[in-house]
């Protein structure tokens, strides 16, 4: 996918508008994680060293197109001032008077952040005349803000035929990794898809299977398709009303020549707490009181095996209950494996999703993989094969400037 590139225009001496994903936690008007903002930073300072002036906008929570001042972008603004090392000018509105008076003066080396973009109904409603409002606070338009790509919303889809558009370095590094892993991956091939529900990654497992040779399947996920075999679950989270659909992954995967790994032993507990007293038992036999909360070590050696002998992983979503000890423990183990096995340049590995980068960062391996995705909803669509409507806006009005 040819994309139009921030580093390759000349921003010298220009305001560039640039849309980031700096929705980040709050509490009590503090930046509580400012992972995205780190993150995002050097798009700013590359933009300065190359004499241009930025206007960074963003959205922050829910606001439902009203101003609520619990929302306001004012708190991540000296949060991006303190990464920075230099001012950042708040402006108490994205559109408007003051917003383009201030836009329209800043001079070369300053940067400056409007307010909450869902502020105002029109951001989500993909409204063109917000969209217009908006494009007059910069020369040229930049989406550096993947994770928000998946909506047609006007601050990354309306306005791109309004100005020149461009993509950021972080939205291109998450294209480049995604194409790395789905496009063209070396091969052998493999996929760790976890999480708790089948129903909500049906998209991914189905294009999965015609882009990996192996798909091992994990968390709470993998009790349906053992269930779909005819195990015993116990008291295990699984879906009923998925089993159909897991019976028709594992055909597809058949048919596909993709070898599916699910677990052959698992780790349950009586109860879902930390430290709950547990055992290793068969996978085809959880006792009726029990519910699988981790896989067993002998599903961890089936799967490291397995990435031993692939050149690419996919990774989405941890293989148990991380979040409580000690049922993290098989997550924890194959994430270290990952990692070393990246590190000895034996693995390319690109892991996204909000659990997953959780659950990496637990490892303490989330800087260790190959590429680490902090987008959630766009990753997950990018792997189902879907198309991202901010990402298609941009290709789009690349392939007219080419052509005229």
């Amino acid at each position: 996918m040819r994309l139009p590139d921030i580093r390759e225009a000349d921003v010298s001496g220009k305001t560039v508008l640039v849309r980031a994903d700096l929705n980040v936690p709050m509490q009590n008007g503090r930046v509580t994680d400012a992972t995205r903002i780190v993150r995002f930073a050097p798009t700013v300072s590359a933009l300065l060293a190359r004499g241009a002036s930025v206007v960074v906008m963003s959205h922050l929570g829910r606001p439902d197109g009203v101003a609520n001042p619990v929302l306001s972008l004012a708190p991540v603004a000296r949060a991006l001032a303190a990464e920075l090392g230099r001012d950042v000018r708040f402006i108490n509105d994205c559109v408007g008077e003051v917003a383009e008076r201030v836009t329209r003066s800043l001079p070369p080396g300053s940067v400056a952040m409007l307010e909450n973009l869902r502020f105002h109904a029109g951001e989500e409603e993909d409204d063109r005349s917000l969209a217009l409002m908006l494009s007059v606070n910069g020369d040229l338009y930049v989406n550096d803000a993947f994770s928000c790509s998946h909506r047609a919303h006007a601050s990354t889809h309306a306005i791109v035929p309004l100005m020149p558009a461009y993509a950021g370095p972080s939205l291109l590094a998450e294209i480049e990794a995604l194409s790395r892993v789905l496009d063209a991956p070396e091969r052998p091939a493999a996929a760790l898809v976890g999480g708790s529900k089948v129903s909500t990654k049906i998209g991914v497992l189905r294009h999965i299977t015609n882009k990996v040779d192996r798909l091992i399947i994990g968390g709470g996920m993998a009790n349906t398709f053992l269930a779909a075999l005819g195990a015993n679950m116990g008291r295990s989270l699984y879906e009923p009303d998925a089993i159909i659909i897991a019976r028709r992954v594992l055909d597809q995967a058949r048919r596909n020549g993709c070898e599916v790994i699910l677990p052959s032993d698992l780790v349950v507990a009586s109860e879902f707490a930390a430290h709950a007293p547990h055992q290793v038992v068969d996978a085809g036999s959880v006792p009726p009181d029990a519910m699988a909360l981790d896989v067993g070590p002998e599903t961890v050696a089936r799967i490291v095996a397995a990435l031993e002998a692939s050149r690419t992983l996919l990774w989405n979503g941890p293989l148990g209950a991380f979040e409580l000890k000690p049922f993290g423990a098989a997550t924890f183990a194959v994430a270290r494996k990952v990692a070393e096995l990246t590190a000895m340049g034996r693995l390319v590995s690109v892991a996204g999703g909000g659990d997953t980068a959780a659950a990496l960062g637990a490892a303490e391996v989330a800087d260790r993989f190959t590429y680490l995705s902090t987008a959630g909803g766009a990753f997950l669509e990018c792997i189902e094969g879907r198309t991202l409507p901010g990402v298609e806006a941009l290709k789009s009005h690349n392939e007219v400037l080419e052509d005229s």
